[in-house]
């Protein structure tokens, strides 16, 4: 059995930031698994710039971001595998992974850092009527063939979901010389950033049809059509708001999913809005020194709010590593109305510093001001001038407030027009 003190499962941004922010903070024994042939994480494929602009200051591309980690890793030698799959996390903190060098690994952790991240809602989970045909891919596996591998996956393309990873590749796909002749949303409103919108779409005069989806796919082989139409406010197709539209693409770009099979067979448990782990401010979750970052415990907009939150993680083992952990006195989170979530779900008030909650709107809003209430007494009140459910947004409880509040009270976020 191999022994350390922190294994951090996933090599990606989170992983590598979790694992170098333990290092700075005393704990050299860390292990990093990484289940793909090299470090970066889904970065390595994301080969326009945007990345790095609340971190670094400066706008780099997905693999440059990626890079400037993967060299801090070498130069603080940290440990990590790659190839290598993890298995399963028993409830004494041994990871069970695999790979084709060393076979089954058994490894003794003191904390675990899960950093995961998450995968493409498949077609699978859409209900799309139409046969099997070629031509019907996620966003991102369409990303991979034309990024790193090389291969155009069609000329006329339709884009069902108004994701980042979906309005990215609308403008690549137009970049390598295809015809992209829509982006159809279900909802009213676009779940990308508003920037991916202007310089994604409008930039190529790329329609964007909102309250719409696909409902048939056609073509035996490969794709020849898709049938979009209008939905109502329940979401489903208005009969006679039927349009075919002549494709050989569909590109889905129709949500993400937190990699959390790990974390629901060790016990964990989950937030049925984020999909992923509940979590103190230190990202550790329930199961006694487990933390949880990046997406694979909600998903992230930027890449740069990945590295803070797996920055607090790797802090939080740590300290759980080194004893500095003291018994904690929680408070819990909860999202009211328009708030879909908040992470963290709770709060130790013993905490030493400042708080940091994140948290996302479910519809769309102008000149609206976030209120913050402790137990139902107003304590923070914000104006924002716009809220868009593809845009994290956050506010800080102060020490000092914190303090004054007593065990087992509730913090409460809502939106007010």
């Amino acid at each position: 059995m191999l022994n350390y003190d922190i294994v951090v499962i996933g090599g990606g941004p989170a992983g590598m930031a979790a694992a170098l922010k333990a290092k700075e903070c005393g704990v050299d024994s860390i292990l990093i698994l990484e289940r793909a042939e090299s470090l970066g994480g889904i970065l390595e494929q994301c080969i326009h710039t945007g990345f790095g602009l609340q971190y670094f200051g400066e706008e780099l591309s997905g693999p440059e971001y990626a890079d400037r980690f993967i060299k801090q890793v070498l130069d603080e030698k940290i440990e990590y595998k790659l190839d290598t799959m993890a298995l399963e996390i028993t409830q004494d903190n041994v990871v069970y992974a695999v790979n084709k060098t060393d076979g089954l690994l058994e490894i003794q952790a003191k904390a675990v850092i899960l950093a995961m991240g998450c995968r493409e809602r498949p077609r699978g989970a859409l209900n799309i009527a139409g046969t099997r045909a070629s031509g019907v891919m996620s966003a991102g596996t369409a990303q991979k063939y034309v990024n790193i591998d090389g291969y155009m996956p069609g000329k006329k393309v339709v884009i069902l979901g108004s994701g980042d990873i979906g309005l990215i590749m609308a403008r690549r796909m137009t970049l390598e010389g295809a015809k992209v002749e829509c982006v159809c949303e279900l909802m009213p409103y676009s779940s990308g950033l508003t920037r991916n919108i202007v310089q994604c779409l409008d930039d190529f005069g790329i329609p964007l049809y909102l309250s719409h989806t696909v409902v048939d796919i056609h073509g035996k082989d490969r794709v020849t059509g898709v049938t979009i139409a209008a939905v109502d406010e329940n979401r489903k197709p208005i009969p006679g708001s039927e349009q075919y539209i002549e494709c050989d693409t569909l590109m889905l770009s129709v949500g993400l999913i937190p990699e959390n099979e790990l974390t629901r067979n060790v016990g964990i448990s989950i937030d049925r809005v984020t999909s992923g782990a509940i979590v103190d401010e230190y990202r550790e979750t329930d199961h006694k020194g487990v933390f949880a970052c990046g997406n694979v415990l909600h998903v992230h907009d930027l890449v740069d709010f990945v590295t803070k939150e797996s920055q607090i993680a790797g802090e939080g083992a740590a300290r759980y590593v080194l004893g500095k952990k003291s018994d904690p006195e929680y408070i819990t989170t909860k999202g009211v109305d328009a708030v879909r979530y908040i992470v963290p779900q709770k709060v130790n008030i013993k905490n030493e510093g400042d708080v940091q909650l994140f948290f996302r709107v479910g519809s769309t809003f102008k000149n609206a001001t976030v209120k913050v209430r402790y137990n139902g007494e107003e304590i923070i009140s914000r104006k924002r001038p716009r809220l868009a459910p593809g845009e994290m947004e956050n506010v800080v409880l102060k020490n000092d407030m914190l303090k004054s509040f007593a065990k087992d009270g509730v913090i409460e976020i809502t939106v007010e027009v």
